[in-house]
Order: structure tokens, then C-alpha cells, then sequence
């Protein structure tokens, strides 16, 4: 099955597109289960929710919804993956009643985790609950020369059925930037080659592209075909659609699904018309 979705559920600009204008923000996330499968959960990588939230987010979403939380920075990032034990067992204890919703838990690594710590990254997967899923992000450029250093890499992901995230950020970088949303999203995302891999069950991409307006289609043609080579060898894929401001995501992210179900039949009810569009036409008459 493919999971198809955006790196939010809560945008009061798509209020009129995927939402009605009337959707309250704490109808969105229910709305939005609607109509996608699956979430990129940044939220988690800034701040905890807390245990009221967790419940709240859990009976919210649809049945089959599935949720990709992000390790908070504070593990990946503040402390280079050093964090006491306690801590990383206090979070998973916070999140585990979300636990039969999460399809992947996502580690992302900054640019300043080098090959040299990959012992740091064995020994904080070593920490993890056996039973979840888990995908894991790299920004340093030593991982994607294809050398030493990302078959290790690749390897031991594999080893432990962890899928590697592919980060497609080229239609971003193919434009100048000529707004502060693309001008913030080209400063905080990496450049770096996409390398589609599978090495576990639910492979997650992230593609990225400045603004609907731009020329971008052309870049994702090629994951067209490998998401299907993916369903057909029965995997799960992850994908996820972003634009600099997100404003545009579901659009985007729908498009994605027309273009694939007219590639290879595959259908996904994203393809069909939003909440807030249906909800406009209907006013009309």
C-alpha cells in the first residue's frame, strides 16, 4: 500500500482547498486522515506533545492513518544521539499509545553526523523497541559517494530492516529564489544526491520543490516508477510532498497521485476532489 500524504496536517491556507473554511483547527487533523494516509510528524522533532495530545492525535485520525513522528532534536541533534537512556524511554513511553498508528519512526541526522559516528547511531538503535519501524535521515556528504562510508551505512540499516529516507530537494535548488518561504526552505534543507534505496519494508521520500507556479514534474516522473517497482515487490512506501511554504502541499501531493494512477492504475483516493472544494461547489448551487 502506498502511505501519501504532506509534512503537516494543520494549515489554515488550505482552508478552502482541503478544509472547508469553516474547519476549526482541531477538526483538521480528522479532516485531513480523510483524505491522506499518512503525515510526516515534525511537530515531535521541536517540542513533546503532551499525554492528553497523544490520545487526542489517536483518536482523531482515521483507522488506517499512519503517522511518521520524527525523533525530537534534543536526541538527533543537541546531544549527537548521547542522550541518557531515561530520556529516550520517557519519550517512547509518551508516544506509545500511538504506537498501532506509527508507520515509521524518523530519525534526522544533521549534516554534522559524520561516518566516523555511525557507533553512536548502532548503539542508540540498539536502545529501540524491536517491534516499530524506523527510517533514518543522513545530511553529511560523505554518505552519498558510494564509497566506504554509505555502504557501511546502508548496510547496517538493511542489517535491522531500518529504511534509509530519500530527501529529493532538486526542484527546490532549481530555482532562484524569488520569495522568503523559498529563500528560508533552500537555507534549511540539504542539496545532496538522491539515492533511492529500499533497505527495509517502508521506504520514505520526501520531495521537495519551491512553488506549484515552478517547473518541477519533471523531477518526480522517475519516482513514479520506482514506487510502483516498490508496491509491486510488496513494500509500503512513504511519500511525502512538500513546497517551500507548504501552502500548496495537498495539491501537490494529489497531483502526485493522479500522475501515478495514470502511470500504472495504482489508485489512491487523494486523486479525488477535497473537502473544501467539494464544499465551495456545492455553495455555488
Amino acid at each position: 500500500m502506498l502511505y501519501l500524504g504532506c509534512p503537516q496536517w494543520s494549515n489554515t491556507a488550505w482552508k478552502g482547498q482541503l478544509f472547508a473554511q469553516h474547519c476549526q483547527q482541531s477538526q483538521m487533523l480528522a479532516r485531513y486522515s480523510e483524505v491522506f494516509n499518512a503525515v510526516e510528524g515534525n511537530t515531535t522533532f521541536y517540542a513533546d506533545p503532551s499525554p492528553d495530545v497523544v490520545k487526542r492525535w489517536l483518536h482523531s485520525s482515521d483507522e488506517h492513518f499512519r503517522f511518521t513522528f520524527k525523533f525530537p532534536k534534543r536526541f538527533s541533534h543537541d546531544s549527537a544521539l548521547q542522550a541518557p537512556k531515561q530520556e529516550l524511554t520517557h519519550w517512547l513511553k509518551l508516544m506509545a499509545p500511538l504506537f498501532s498508528k506509527v508507520g515509521s519512526l524518523m530519525l534526522q541526522l544533521p549534516a554534522s553526523f559524520k561516518p566516523t559516528h555511525l557507533p553512536r547511531l548502532q548503539h542508540f538503535i540498539a536502545q529501540l523497541p524491536k517491534d516499530l519501524h524506523y527510517s533514518v535521515e543522513v545530511r553529511h556528504r560523505d554518505f552519498f559517494t558510494k564509497g566506504d562510508s554509505e555502504r557501511a551505512l546502508n548496510r547496517f540499516l538493511h542489517q535491522h530492516n531500518i529504511d534509509r529516507v530519500c530527501m529529493d530537494t532538486r526542484a527546490l535548488f532549481a530555482v532562484s529564489p524569488y520569495s522568503d518561504a523559498i529563500i528560508d526552505a533552500q537555507q534549511k534543507k540539504p542539496h545532496l544526491p538522491v539515492h533511492a534505496v529500499a533497505l527495509g519494508e517502508r521506504p520514505v521520500v520526501r520531495f521537495v520543490i519551491a512553488a506549484l507556479s515552478d517547473e518541477y514534474q519533471h523531477y518526480y516522473q522517475p519516482w513514479l516508477a520506482k514506487i510502483k517497482q516498490w508496491l509491486d515487490e510488496g513494500k509500503s512506501p512513504y511519500v511525502f510532498l512538500h513546497t517551500a511554504d507548504n501552502d500548496g502541499a495537498p495539491l501537490l501531493a494529489r497531483q502526485f497521485a493522479q500522475d501515478l494512477q495514470r502511470f500504472c492504475g495504482y489508485y489512491h483516493r487523494a486523486v479525488e476532489p477535497f473537502p473544501g472544494e467539494k464544499h465551495q461547489q456545492e455553495q455555488l448551487f
